[in-house]
Protein backbone atom coordinates (compact mmCIF):
# COMPACT_ATOMS: atom_id res chain seq x y z
CA UNK A 1 0.00 0.00 0.00
CA UNK A 2 1.51 3.38 -1.11
CA UNK A 3 1.44 6.33 1.83
CA UNK A 4 -0.32 9.14 0.08
CA UNK A 5 1.50 12.37 0.89
CA UNK A 6 -0.35 15.07 1.55
CA UNK A 7 0.45 18.48 -0.41
CA UNK A 8 1.35 21.59 1.96
CA UNK A 9 -0.46 24.43 1.14
CA UNK A 10 1.58 27.08 -0.51
CA UNK A 11 1.56 30.96 -0.36
CA UNK A 12 -0.32 31.64 -4.01
CA UNK A 13 -2.98 29.39 -1.46
CA UNK A 14 -2.54 31.57 1.65
CA UNK A 15 -3.13 34.28 -0.73
CA UNK A 16 -6.23 33.76 -2.47
CA UNK A 17 -7.71 33.00 0.87
CA UNK A 18 -6.46 36.28 2.27
CA UNK A 19 -8.44 37.53 -1.25
CA UNK A 20 -11.67 35.48 -0.53
CA UNK A 21 -11.95 37.19 3.39
CA UNK A 22 -11.25 40.10 2.05
CA UNK A 23 -13.79 40.12 -0.58
CA UNK A 24 -16.68 39.41 2.39
CA UNK A 25 -16.52 42.70 4.14
CA UNK A 26 -19.18 44.50 3.67
CA UNK A 27 -20.11 47.82 2.54
CA UNK A 28 -19.44 50.35 5.45
CA UNK A 29 -17.13 48.11 7.02
CA UNK A 30 -13.72 47.17 7.87
CA UNK A 31 -11.35 44.37 9.40
CA UNK A 32 -7.61 44.15 10.62
CA UNK A 33 -4.91 42.02 8.71
CA UNK A 34 -4.54 40.00 12.13
CA UNK A 35 -8.33 39.28 11.59
CA UNK A 36 -7.66 37.75 8.07
CA UNK A 37 -4.84 36.52 9.02
CA UNK A 38 -6.29 33.92 12.36
CA UNK A 39 -9.31 32.92 10.12
CA UNK A 40 -6.85 31.41 7.08
CA UNK A 41 -4.99 29.52 9.49
CA UNK A 42 -2.18 31.96 10.45
CA UNK A 43 -2.65 33.96 13.54
CA UNK A 44 1.12 35.75 13.42
CA UNK A 45 1.20 36.14 9.92
CA UNK A 46 -0.82 39.82 9.51
CA UNK A 47 1.95 40.57 8.04
CA UNK A 48 2.07 38.74 4.98
CA UNK A 49 -1.60 39.27 4.57
CA UNK A 50 -0.59 43.10 3.81
CA UNK A 51 1.77 41.76 1.63
CA UNK A 52 -1.02 39.32 -0.32
CA UNK A 53 -3.25 42.58 -0.57
CA UNK A 54 -0.06 44.65 -2.05
CA UNK A 55 -0.76 42.55 -4.87
CA UNK A 56 -3.69 42.36 -5.02
CA UNK A 57 -6.43 43.70 -8.27
CA UNK A 58 -8.75 45.88 -8.16
CA UNK A 59 -11.70 43.42 -7.48
CA UNK A 60 -10.38 42.89 -4.07
CA UNK A 61 -11.57 45.70 -1.89
CA UNK A 62 -8.25 46.30 0.05
CA UNK A 63 -9.04 49.83 1.29
CA UNK A 64 -11.54 47.79 3.56
CA UNK A 65 -8.55 46.53 5.87
CA UNK A 66 -6.74 48.79 8.21
CA UNK A 67 -4.31 47.60 11.48
CA UNK A 68 -5.22 46.60 14.84
CA UNK A 69 -6.06 50.37 15.73
CA UNK A 70 -8.03 51.37 12.77
CA UNK A 71 -5.39 53.15 11.10
CA UNK A 72 -5.21 53.17 7.41
CA UNK A 73 -1.18 51.55 7.18
CA UNK A 74 -1.13 50.08 3.69
CA UNK A 75 -2.40 53.94 2.12
CA UNK A 76 0.80 54.11 0.33
CA UNK A 77 0.19 51.20 -1.55
CA UNK A 78 -3.08 52.92 -3.39
CA UNK A 79 -1.39 55.72 -5.48
CA UNK A 80 -2.52 58.51 -4.06
CA UNK A 81 -1.81 59.06 0.02
CA UNK A 82 -5.32 59.84 0.42
CA UNK A 83 -7.34 57.67 -1.96
CA UNK A 84 -7.87 54.63 0.91
CA UNK A 85 -9.51 57.16 3.36
CA UNK A 86 -11.84 58.69 0.50
CA UNK A 87 -13.07 55.59 -0.50
CA UNK A 88 -13.77 54.76 3.23
CA UNK A 89 -15.24 57.71 3.63
CA UNK A 90 -17.63 57.14 0.33
CA UNK A 91 -19.16 53.69 2.46
CA UNK A 92 -19.52 56.06 5.39
CA UNK A 93 -16.93 54.89 7.68
CA UNK A 94 -16.10 57.26 10.27
CA UNK A 95 -12.51 58.33 11.68
CA UNK A 96 -11.60 59.40 14.97
CA UNK A 97 -9.38 62.29 15.70
CA UNK A 98 -6.72 60.85 15.26
CA UNK A 99 -7.17 59.76 11.47
CA UNK A 100 -8.05 55.88 12.64
CA UNK A 101 -11.22 53.99 11.66
CA UNK A 102 -13.68 53.92 14.53
CA UNK A 103 -13.68 50.34 14.89
CA UNK A 104 -16.61 49.93 17.83
CA UNK A 105 -18.60 51.25 14.94
CA UNK A 106 -17.38 50.02 11.85
CA UNK A 107 -15.26 46.44 12.59
CA UNK A 108 -16.32 43.04 10.71
CA UNK A 109 -14.51 40.11 12.15
CA UNK A 110 -14.81 36.99 9.88
CA UNK A 111 -15.91 33.71 10.87
CA UNK A 112 -13.79 30.80 11.07
CA UNK A 113 -15.20 28.26 8.38
CA UNK A 114 -13.91 27.03 4.77
CA UNK A 115 -10.93 29.52 4.95
CA UNK A 116 -9.10 28.39 8.34
CA UNK A 117 -7.50 25.27 7.16
CA UNK A 118 -3.88 25.68 8.19
CA UNK A 119 -0.44 27.04 6.58
CA UNK A 120 2.11 26.06 8.82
Amino acid sequence: MKKQIKKKPGKQDFFNKVYDVTKQIPYGKVTTYGHIAEVCGIKSSARTVGWALNGCGRDIPAHRVVNRYGALSGKHHFGDPNLMEDLLKAEDVEFDEKGCVKLDKHLWVPKKSRYSESFS
